[in-house]
């Protein structure tokens, strides 16, 4: 009997020890890619409260985060985990969009799976930059909106693809340079250079979610762009602020028309 691609993604999302998620998903993802998985599975989807993840970082609220002078190797690190813990999310996040959302085209799950790898890998080259800084990931604390977001869209994979990786991931592209800057003035070379490999992915990562977006707007013969604004004024309520990276967010999938649309919300 051949293993079922939702169980695995299961398996991953319940796991709690880092090196077993981030070695289990290296693992599943390459079974799927040798097609050794396959799209059935015996058991129901169930809600999942939480994913998951070690005991440490200890989750608060986003205006309990102490902001840190980057100037400092404390804030250095503090930085590079805050970017950590984001990578060690879109891992869950990536598993339950494979695991939620059945009857999909193959495609989508080619792409959701590819995502779940990328994600590991990001992790792991911040986690071992952090540990050549004497840090480890779980030192500082983190929040949980990456997660919360997921537990709000988990009922539709449509508002799930305009939100997560339309919303959430592509802050990333608009806010990446920026920090790329500060670490190449405190002369942080190694941490810029992971970041350029996140940046290249995460591009593809938003374009998957924007392709799977539209899939999903036609099937239910809903125009896009207007379907993407009501679920902003619905979901994001005023949250949403520039300046948005045009060039990689229309790389990623979004039109003039939304990049202009955003740059009015800000």
């Amino acid at each position: 009997m051949h293993t079922s691609l939702f169980d695995i993604a299961e398996r991953c999302l319940h796991e709690t020890e880092i090196e077993q998620k981030v070695e289990l998903t290296r693992q599943f993802a390459e079974q799927w890619r040798q097609k050794r998985l396959t799209l059935q599975s015996e058991h129901e989807v169930l809600p999942i409260a939480e994913p998951g993840r070690p005991e440490r970082p200890k989750l608060v609220r986003p205006r309990e985060l102490n902001a840190r002078k980057i100037s400092t190797p404390q804030g250095q690190a503090a930085l590079i985990h805050s970017i950590c813990h984001i990578e060690f999310n879109a891992i869950n996040l990536a598993w339950d969009a494979v695991y939620r959302f059945r009857d999909m085209p193959e495609a989508y799950y080619d792409g959701w799976v590819q995502v779940a790898d990328e994600e590991a890998y990001h992790f792991q080259l911040l986690r071992e930059h952090l540990n050549s800084l004497n840090y480890d990931y779980g030192d500082f604390d983190a929040h949980n909106g990456l997660w919360e977001m997921a537990q709000k869209t988990a009922h539709d994979p449509l508002i799930r693809m305009a939100l997560v990786p339309r919303v959430l991931e592509a802050r990333g592209l608009d806010v990446t340079p920026g920090i790329m800057e500060k670490l190449k003035s405190i002369g942080d070379d190694k941490a810029v250079e992971i970041l350029e490999i996140i940046f290249r992915d995460e591009v593809g990562h938003v374009e998957i979610g924007s392709r799977w977006f539209h899939y999903l707007c036609e099937q239910r013969e809903l125009e896009p762009e207007s379907t993407f604004r009501q679920l902003l004024s619905e979901y994001m309520k005023g949250t949403l602020r520039g300046p948005f990276h045009k060039e990689a967010r229309l790389k990623a999938g979004f039109s003039e028309e939304e990049l202009a649309y955003l740059d009015g919300l800000g």
